[in-house]
């Protein structure tokens, strides 16, 4: 029983991570765009510990890698992209931004799932990309090329080393 509970632990961050996610699109859509942009950063809070309690723990496992992939997909790809398009004046690059900045972090989140690489990222992290897109709604501020620029680069050939 005690090993179970041990094994949770690290899931348990994970769901924080997917909760933070969840109350940032709920916040948003209530027009609480500072706050939507906090809980973005809780998120990120969660989604750093998950892995690191779990490899402390020896408790690895495909279900946490795989739970940590959709919440990432929740609180870095599609809460920073509605909380861009939230604030963001209404054009057709802004649309494009809102609909290629999830696609992007998805389609990197799957590749490294596929092919994972020990000691560096292919392509930004969606944390990464995401994270500043929450610093940017947070002042209120949106610019449709960075988020463009940050999409692509979560797709790019780009080695990012690991934290």
């Amino acid at each position: 029983m005690f090993k179970h509970l041990i094994k949770a632990i690290p899931n348990l961050f994970t769901l924080g991570n997917l909760l933070c996610g969840v109350l940032s699109i709920t916040l948003n859509m209530s027009g609480f765009i500072e706050a939507a942009a906090i809980f973005i950063f809780f998120s990120a809070v969660f989604d750093l510990l998950d892995g690191r309690i779990a490899r402390k723990l020896k408790v690895n496992s495909e279900l946490g890698v795989e739970l940590d992939s959709l919440a990432d997909i929740v609180s870095f790809g599609v809460a920073p992209a509605l909380l861009f398009h939230s604030i963001a004046a209404p054009s057709i690059l802004t649309s494009l931004a809102f609909i290629l900045f999830p696609m992007m972090g998805a389609l990197r989140l799957a590749r490294f799932s596929v092919k994972p690489t020990i000691g560096y990222f292919k392509g930004l992290p969606i944390p990464a990309a995401g994270l500043p897109l929450a610093g940017m709604g947070f002042f209120s501020y949106s610019n449709a090329w960075i988020t463009l620029i940050l999409a692509l680069l979560m797709v790019s050939p780009i080695r990012v080393k690991k934290i």
